[in-house]
């Protein structure tokens, strides 16, 4: 398949190219351009380059950026995951002792960049819809993808901002007087969003790499969502869903779940380059100590169970003769290779055994969670669990979420917020923690030029 991040087409997207430029989501406007937007979306390929141009935004700036300013590294060290050093212009430091700013340039980027992918998705649904000359199975495949981009984008912005503007056009009159939207119809419209992209998205891969979202993307998603507002039956069923797809879908071996052509992945984002491979390892990996910017936390590492083949597997240490520094080691390849090796992985099976595990505990189906858990469990050479009771159980999900998905876009901050354990857990270890530290500040250049988004998250 052709590398589809690399696609380069004079007079792109006039949306996409005014996304690139504009400082806030409120002052974008379509621009005089050499392209419309009619013009694009008559044209498969020009379409087809629009869309996926928004997946290496994705990949490259704002919340899911892999390397050190997007939320696998920062909420790492927001949390309990990353230890970060004090060399000067750290952009982790501010996020380690938690001393965020509502001036903080990386939370502003996150703002900024999320509400610009949001546009793009706007404008792809939107174009698409117009268009006269895609098939009906094109547009329904620009509209799947665009929708789950759109739910996605919205679902990070609400768990780390509470309170934000579902924006769904393009007008940007209307967008730069948004007001904020309380979180639980934020997640009404992510759930109304992830449907339609359920019925519009095929059950196949466009593509072998899985680098282009289908059904059980949004699926995964979808039940993450539910999982997060406690609606535990649509969690276990919509989690089943994904892993009854076992044609597509397995648990892999602990040394290669992060691998292109792993079977455990559900979607991945692309590298911008052929031999390129993640920004995470790029950015995570050091070979000399002390380490440049951060190292993993010896509690966390220490908390792993010595057996345990994801401590052996995923984490490794260096050491200089009187001290070890440890990092993350999901992915390996912090190097150009001739072919590349890894990718970012977004969504995996993984999650889902233990969203469904979590959700049949919830239900009183503890045999079933205990089942889900110990799949996870024996993937990693430890025995079944020994939780009994209901609130065992769950705190044991909780662990092994711990285990399994550290440093992968936040989700240990997001399960110790939507658990209401951040206080109790991070009280104690965490010098400049605040109880309102459950959220990040909204920008202040948002606030200033929109007093709609006020009031200020409390705490700032």
């Amino acid at each position: 398949m052709k590398t589809f991040y690399n696609i380069k087409l004079q007079g792109l997207l006039l949306v996409l190219i005014t996304v690139a430029s504009c400082d806030s989501f409120v002052e974008v406007e379509l621009p005089k351009s050499q392209l419309t937007a009619a013009v694009v979306f008559e044209d498969y390929n020009t379409a087809e380059a629009a869309l996926t141009d928004i997946y290496s935004s994705l990949r490259d700036k704002g919340i899911l950026a892999g390397n050190g300013t997007g939320i696998s590294n920062q909420l790492g060290n927001y949390t309990d995951e990353m230890i970060s050093n004090d060399s000067p212009g750290n952009p982790s430091t501010p996020f380690y002792v938690n001393a965020l700013l509502p001036t903080n340039s990386f939370v502003t980027g996150y703002w900024n960049s999320a509400y610009n992918q949001i546009y793009a998705a706007n404008a792809i649904i939107e174009g698409s819809q117009a268009s006269k000359n895609l098939t009906l199975a094109q547009k329904k495949q620009f509209q799947g993808e665009a929708l789950f981009i759109r739910a996605l984008v919205h679902f990070y912005l609400v768990n780390i901002f509470g309170d934000v503007p579902y924006i769904t056009q393009t007008d940007f009159k209307i967008n730069k007087l948004a007001t904020r939207t309380s979180s639980a119809i934020v997640y009404q419209n992510i759930i109304a969003d992830l449907n339609k992209a359920v019925e519009y998205l095929p059950a196949d891969y466009l593509d072998q790499q899985r680098v282009r979202p289908n059904a059980s993307t949004a699926k995964a998603l979808l039940a993450r969502t539910y999982l997060y507002i406690g609606a535990y039956p649509e969690a276990s069923n919509t989690a089943s869903a994904v892993l009854n797809q076992q044609e597509l879908y397995s648990l892999e071996n602990i040394d290669n779940v992060f691998l292109i052509s792993s079977s455990e992945t559900i979607w991945q984002l692309q590298s911008g380059e052929q031999g390129q491979n993640t920004a995470e390892a790029s950015y995570f990996i050091f070979t000399s100590v002390p380490p440049p910017y951060v190292s993993l936390s010896e509690a966390l590492v220490n908390s792993f169970a010595s057996e345990d083949l994801r401590r052996v597997s995923w984490i490794k240490s260096i050491a200089d003769g009187t001290f070890v520094y440890y990092h993350p080691y999901k992915y390996k390849e912090n190097f150009p290779t001739a072919i590349s090796k890894e990718y970012s992985v977004m969504f995996r099976l993984a999650e889902q055994f233990l969203i469904r595990a979590e959700a049949r505990a919830h239900q009183g189906d503890l045999i079933g969670a205990k089942e889900d858990l110990n799949k996870i469990r024996s993937r990693a050479g430890l025995s079944e669990t020994s939780a009994i009771t209901q609130i065992e159980i769950l705190d044991a999900i909780l662990l092994e979420r711990k285990f399994e998905l550290f440093t992968e876009n936040g989700h240990r901050f997001f399960d110790l917020k939507r658990n209401g354990k951040l206080n109790i857990t991070l009280g104690g270890i965490k010098p400049g923690w605040d109880s309102t530290d459950n959220l990040f500040p909204i920008p202040q250049n948002e606030l200033s030029a929109n007093p709609n988004l006020r009031p200020q998250n409390p705490g700032y």
